[in-house]
């Protein structure tokens, strides 16, 4: 009877400790500014913060190397819409609550509703930056993607377009312009070699072309001579 009653403490204890470990916190802010489609300004424990939302990756509206993504404005103007004139919560994870840049990392509610699912779904954002812990609502995101994914919404109406790095303007460029059938990247390394990468190799999304060819043989024609991988 005493062993029996010592494991239910045991019990006891150990899923209060699993309680504890997993906990979030969650308080309303006010809106300072809207930066882009995943970065917020806010005001929090008496300063203005940045807040970089929790897993997801929406493309840039004014980055220094990168400039304006496509969709990029798009999911800024959503973000701002969603937040608007809305009693605004933050949630934090149980992982780390700053990244490398000093933002704070945060799932982002507005009247209650989380903005990061409402972003994936309408395919102006992409599940990225997962870092273990800070996963609580990965599934759920993910679920969104997919949906948002199999109706060719937003980013996901551009092969290519998204890729595991970010999002490939190039790649939209090439489907908006009049060759779209054109798939093939020519790229001219530091060492001054010409390579070019078919769209399945392993380095083509994050390859930015020099060049563009219709064909393999159109490349090697130019003196491109065809990635190893």
């Amino acid at each position: 009877m005493k062993t029996w009653i010592g494991l239910l403490v045991i019990v006891a204890l150990l899923s209060g400790c699993q309680l504890f470990e997993t906990s979030t916190s969650s308080e309303e802010v006010e809106i300072v500014e809207v930066v882009d489609g995943d970065t917020i300004r806010i005001k929090w424990q008496g300063d203005n913060k940045l807040v970089r939302y929790l897993l997801i990756d929406t493309p840039e509206t004014n980055h220094p190397r990168l400039g304006k993504q496509p969709f990029g404005e798009e999911a800024k103007a959503l973000n701002e819409e969603l937040l608007k004139n809305a009693s605004v919560s933050i949630e934090f994870d149980i992982g780390e609550r700053y990244d490398d840049y000093g933002r704070l990392l945060a799932y982002v509610y507005a009247d209650g509703e989380r903005v990061q699912d409402q972003l994936v779904a309408a395919g102006v954002a992409r599940v990225a930056y997962v870092y273990p812990p800070n996963t609580r609502y990965l599934d759920e995101l993910e679920e969104a993607q997919k949906l948002a994914k199999g109706q060719q919404l937003g980013v996901w109406a551009y092969d290519y377009y998204v890729t595991d790095r970010g999002f490939d303007a190039a790649s939209y460029d090439l489907q908006e312009s009049d060759n779209p059938e054109c798939t093939i990247k020519g790229n001219i390394n530091r060492q001054g070699e010409k390579i070019y990468h078919v769209p399945e190799g392993r380095y083509y999304s994050q390859t930015n072309p020099e060049e563009w060819f219709c064909s393999e043989r159109q490349a090697r024609d130019a003196g491109f001579r065809k990635s190893g991988q």
